[in-house]
């Protein structure tokens, strides 16, 4: 019995993984959700990504991203991120 248990969570983590991601209809879309991944971005600040990288154009985004990273190497890089693009409104 425990091994029909075992198949069926087996099959369970194959269709999970199977499962494919719906691409970003967007550019800017597609930057935000790096934004997002590379900068640990909190839950409550990721709709400011969005609005950011929708509205600003993406090189700009980008080399804001860059900047961040190279020059923040401690503490909430993503404060520092929002301080940057602020800059540009």
């Amino acid at each position: 019995m425990k091994s029909k248990k075992r198949d069926f969570e087996n099959i369970r983590d194959i269709i999970k993984k199977s499962q494919t991601k719906k691409p970003t209809a967007y550019k800017w879309q597609e930057m935000a959700l790096r934004v997002i991944e590379e900068l640990n971005i909190p839950a409550y600040k990721k709709s400011s990504v969005f609005k950011i990288c929708k509205e600003l154009p993406l090189q700009f985004v980008e080399s804001c991203l860059n900047d961040t990273k190279e020059l923040c190497a401690t503490g909430e890089k993503w404060k520092y991120f929002f301080k940057l693009t602020s800059q540009k409104e």
